[in-house]
């Protein structure tokens, strides 16, 4: 062994600094997923399911050459629909403490109940009738906006920044 050189002893570690140090990422872990925020998860969700129903529904109209209704809610009708299915945490319409987005006029229907046009029917010519629906989970909600040219504009209210931002 070379003069200034020292040799460490290498300790292990006991059961018990083991047993400690998983109790605390326990209890942080604990903690944490008190404050995980599921809404915001199935409103994402939710966006999702409604914007691959539109996409498949447009699909469909132009691989059949017929339209196609995509139900939303609680829709049902003649003919058929492809249904969107939504968590259950999820409600239509706007709450009352959240405002419109910016440049929008009141909707007759839509800012109460969710649903302006609950059963949307697309043309294989990717079109449909322009509609707007609001979603929510108590806290944040959704505004989906579609033109009657098939594009679809997704809002967000963001109660942390408290204002719409695009999705």
């Amino acid at each position: 062994m070379r003069p200034g050189c020292r040799r460490s002893a290498q300790r292990g570690t006991s059961q018990l600094e083991l047993t400690v140090v998983m109790t605390v990422i326990a209890i942080l872990a604990v903690v944490g997923s008190s404050f995980w925020d599921t809404g915001a998860t199935e409103l994402s969700a939710a966006h999702q399911e409604i914007r691959g129903s539109l996409e498949q529904a447009f699909t469909l109209a132009r691989a059949r050459g017929t339209n196609v209704t995509v139900a939303l809610g609680k829709a049902s009708g003649e003919g058929e629909h492809l249904p969107v299915q939504l968590s259950r945490r999820i409600k239509w319409g706007k709450p009352a403490t959240i405002p419109l987005p910016p440049d929008m006029e009141k909707p007759a229907v839509a800012a109460t109940t969710g649903e302006a046009h609950p059963v949307l029917t697309v043309t294989p010519r990717h079109t449909a009738l322009a509609s707007v629906w609001f979603l929510h989970d108590g806290r944040e909600a959704l505004c989906m906006r579609l033109s009657g040219h098939g594009q679809l504009q997704v809002l967000r209210w963001r109660r942390d920044l408290l204002k719409w931002t695009r999705v």
